[in-house]
């Protein structure tokens, strides 16, 4: 399968003339071979000094069936345990990276993603992403998920200029790192409704033809998940075909904005270990349980509007002491601080906010069910308990209102601040 990126670089309605940078997207059996020949004797032939970087695990997959490619080019293996994107793993590519370095190859998934191209934009040279799992929609992003001082940013990078998906290798992954994948994309729900809360409420940037995107990316998976369980290589492609949909709706955004919401938020929380320990889970395992529990408090919401319970408040709590006992502890309660000035909330003018909740109810029960996503779930293998990823029901509530903080992005959970349920 050959994505021809040209169909979404177009003049849009949302005036926006929207921008991809990525040339050339194949996601097929034996897609590495094409990138051999892109190397050898294609445009990428100009590029005579390349660094492939990868870690232990997908070295084992990839070094064979990439053995010309790992051949031609400086190899840097970071020892998958413990690894993720942050100062000290840049920090060791900068010190083994050669000084003519001009490509970067990012072999494997997120983190190597991440590291990848966080320095392609520092060194100004172009990178190539070789996806070894459909396990997250980064691929093509044009930002890097970081963690710097132990927070974690959004940092401005660049998206690769091609990807290679090869199906005989990502299909073949660890069911867990697929699983993983499903997750990732029907967290949109969550983040989409966000991203339509906000623009309604304040006017925020929003672009129709980028949800349909990101809604096309959602109907892919969900016609195949069970397929996509069991590794059918075929419904996997088009796993790895939804991700890259997914990429490429927050190039055309600018932004992640169309990719990451609350559910999101309630991820970084957890894996800022403020609240709980170090959890074994992977990225969309704790997206798609945000998911849930953001869905469900969504709903509970969206009821007590339906019932007139629900009203505007004028003034709502300063979080600041909770904010410094939770975060202080470990040192974050200063970034945080920062991440959250000025206040969002400042920009939604409570009279439009009470106009708007009819609205907001009905964007809400658009949202499927929870017993309905919980089947989805369940048909592809997605974690959606608190319990599977370490956690107790007990921390949900402190949860829910400290995730907003995390990132500074306006979610409807970080806007139920302003609201007064009756009874509560």
């Amino acid at each position: 399968m050959r994505v021809d990126t040209d169909d979404f670089a177009r003049p849009c309605g949302c005036g926006k003339n929207h921008h991809v940078e990525v040339k050339e997207i194949l996601i097929e059996e034996g897609a590495v071979e094409k990138l051999e020949e892109a190397m050898s004797d294609g445009f990428l032939k100009k590029y005579i000094s390349p660094l492939l970087i990868c870690d232990t695990n997908t070295c084992k997959v990839t070094e064979d069936i990439m053995e010309d490619i790992y051949d031609r080019c400086q190899v840097l293996v970071l020892d998958a345990e413990e690894l993720h994107a942050d100062q000290h793993a840049i920090k060791i590519v900068e010190n083994n990276m050669e000084e003519d370095i001009d490509l970067i190859l990012a072999v494997g998934t997120g983190t190597i993603h991440d590291i990848s191209r966080y320095m392609a934009f520092q060194y100004k040279i172009p990178f190539i992403s070789v996806p070894t799992a459909a396990s997250v929609d980064g691929f093509t992003s044009t930002v890097a998920a970081m963690t710097w001082n132990g927070l974690k940013k959004t940092v401005q990078s660049v998206p690769p200029v091609a990807v290679y998906a090869d199906s005989n290798i990502f299909a073949e992954a660890p069911k867990r790192l697929t699983s993983s994948g499903v997750s990732d994309l029907l967290g949109k729900y969550i983040c989409l409704l966000d991203w339509k809360i906000a623009h309604m409420l304040t006017d925020e940037y929003i672009c129709d033809e980028i949800i349909k995107l990101e809604e096309k990316a959602m109907r892919t998976v969900r016609s195949c998940l069970a397929d996509i369980s069991e590794g059918d290589k075929e419904s996997c492609e088009k796993l790895m075909y939804a991700l890259i949909l997914s990429g490429l709706a927050t190039q055309m955004a600018g932004n992640s904005r169309p990719a990451s919401g609350a559910e999101h938020q309630l991820s970084h929380l957890w894996e800022l270990e403020v609240l709980n320990g170090s959890l074994d889970a992977l990225h969309g395992e704790m997206v798609s349980v945000g998911t849930m529990i953001v869905l469900r408090e969504y709903k509970r919401v969206a009821k007590a509007i339906r019932e007139g319970r629900c009203s505007v408040r004028t003034q709502w709590e300063d979080d600041t002491e909770l904010l410094e006992k939770t975060f202080g502890s470990r040192g974050f309660f200063e970034g945080i601080v920062e991440e959250n000035t000025p206040e969002p909330l400042l920009k939604i003018s409570p009279a439009r906010l009470e106009a708007c909740l009819d609205k907001i109810a009905g964007l809400i029960e658009e949202l499927p069910e929870e017993e309905e996503l919980a089947r989805m779930m369940d048909r592809a293998g997605c974690k959606r308990s608190v319990y599977e990823i370490g956690l107790s029901e007990e921390i949900i509530p402190q949860s829910l209102k400290l995730a907003p903080y995390v990132r500074r992005r306006l979610s409807f959970l970080r806007i139920l601040r302003m609201l007064r349920i009756e009874g509560e």
